[in-house]
């Protein structure tokens, strides 16, 4: 959706609203597609004495895996955005991270919100807080029940050891 920012200017205390859906279903992040239901995008965009201001919440309901079993995970997120939109940045401003740059007279709000959404999913997501996850031997879910491998590894440099008290038995 675009938003005409020389119109905002003309209306001093004007507040132009926004609800709308997205499908982001072909949007890949972490190798996965974790959009498959539309994402919503609420907000506004105002000007209050010259200084434009975007702000908007992002809800959407993503579908990923455990990061320690592989089980299917589901959770709604939200994603709060506040952004003081500027035609320049000075010197001292290039740090800020409340400062989106727009460079024409109207903005697409696509290309804001989708990266911010984007920058804040979270890199792993368990099923649950206790996940043991999988048997790096054998790959049986360790939630289910041990899988019988034994999981004591002896150090290669002293197996020759390990044979020398196996035969002293």
């Amino acid at each position: 959706m675009q938003i005409r920012l020389q119109e905002l200017a003309t209306k001093p205390g004007y507040r132009a609203q926004f609800d709308y859906t997205i499908d982001l279903s072909q949007e890949e992040v972490g190798f996965e597609f974790p959009f498959q239901q539309p994402v919503r995008l609420e907000g506004e965009v105002s000007d209050d004495a010259g200084a434009i201001t975007l702000s908007a919440t992002i809800y959407a309901h993503v579908t990923t895996r455990c990061a320690r079993c592989g089980k299917p995970v589901e959770y709604d997120k939200e994603t709060d955005v506040e952004f003081l939109l500027v035609k320049e940045l000075e010197n001292d401003d290039e740090d800020r991270d409340d400062l989106y740059l727009v460079e024409s007279d109207a903005v697409e709000l696509d290309d804001i919100l989708i990266p911010e959404l984007i920058l804040d999913m979270e890199m792993s997501v368990l099923c649950d807080e206790d996940c043991k996850g999988l048997c790096p031997k054998c790959g049986q879910d360790l939630n289910q029940g041990q899988c019988g491998c034994v999981t004591k590894e002896i150090d290669p440099r002293l197996a020759v050891l390990q044979k020398f008290l196996n035969s002293k038995k």
